[in-house]
């Protein structure tokens, strides 16, 4: 059973997420892939980023005070007035602070590019992948680029970089997905899937299609989340893991999907991926 260690955000337990010090970190501890969220600036630069919005639990701004609520999205700022803002630790006065205790502040740190983050992976002599997550969402359709303009940036970073065979493009957004495809099929997606009470991008709401899945749930009430990714053409079908069973799993295997769920990082959970019902761990 392989085994694929992804460095969450790079590696934010240890150092300040989506940043390159985070990335080092996660080399330096062994990871096979980097997973990184992906962001646009208003002049088109691919940059590394989990929220559209600069958030308030990470980020000071030029005077170096904490933002007081969420900040402008970051499709709304040139990369040179994005480099303003310090990303380098968490506030100490927020609730998330207390999920990273022992992460390193590194003061000064700016957010940064999808090329930066090549080229650090690019420097280090550990194999390793890349798993790049487009962080966009059909109800907030104001805040990123167009699905096809994401995509497309993507693919065109991944093509100039020569790491089309080594990058994953992955997405709740399964608009992005579809687009990838189109233009560059030799690169694989990841189909990212979560049902809770509370959220879902499977399920739309009042008898409506999900916005999330691009149409592909129409006239597929019945259809259970492998067999949505497979008609996605994703190779992996990456859930929230406890929507992961035996029933689902044998499914995607014999579809031909990859799993990988999200986010194994618990004794508990590290022991289901020891029993053969989960295949893959993300490092927090």
């Amino acid at each position: 059973m392989a085994f694929d260690l992804q460095g969450h955000r790079g590696a934010r337990g240890h150092a300040p997420e989506n940043t390159l010090a985070s990335f080092a970190r996660a080399l330096q501890i062994g990871v096979t892939t980097l997973e990184a969220d992906l962001a646009v600036t208003s002049d088109g630069v691919l940059v590394l980023s989990h929220d559209p919005r600069l958030n308030p639990d990470i980020t000071r701004s030029p005077d170096g005070s904490w933002l007081k609520a969420e900040g402008p999205a970051i499709n709304h700022l040139s990369y040179a007035n994005l480099q303003r803002y310090d990303v380098g630790r968490i506030d100490p006065a927020s609730r998330y602070a207390s999920l990273f205790p022992d992460q390193t502040p590194v003061d000064g740190t700016r957010i940064p590019t999808l090329k930066q983050l090549f080229e650090l992976g690019e420097a280090s002599s550990k194999p390793h992948r890349y798993n790049l997550e487009t962080k966009l969402s059909p109800l907030t359709q104001d805040l990123t680029p167009d699905p096809e303009t994401f995509a497309r940036l993507a693919v065109e970073a991944a093509r100039s970089a020569k790491l089309t065979e080594r990058v994953t493009i992955q997405s709740f957004d399964w608009r992005t997905l579809l687009a990838a495809k189109r233009i560059a099929p030799e690169i694989s997606t990841v189909c990212l899937t979560m049902e809770t009470p509370a959220w879902s991008n499977l399920r739309g709401t009042a008898g409506q299609l999900s916005p999330w899945l691009a149409g592909l749930d129409a006239g597929r009430t019945d259809a259970t989340a492998p067999e949505l990714a497979y008609a996605a053409g994703c190779s992996t079908w990456s859930p929230f893991w406890r929507n992961v069973n035996a029933a689902a799993l044998t499914l995607s295997h014999r579809l031909g999907l990859k799993v990988v769920p999200w986010t194994v990082k618990g004794p508990r959970r590290t022991e289901w991926v020891r029993s053969g019902l989960l295949s893959g761990r993300r490092a927090a």
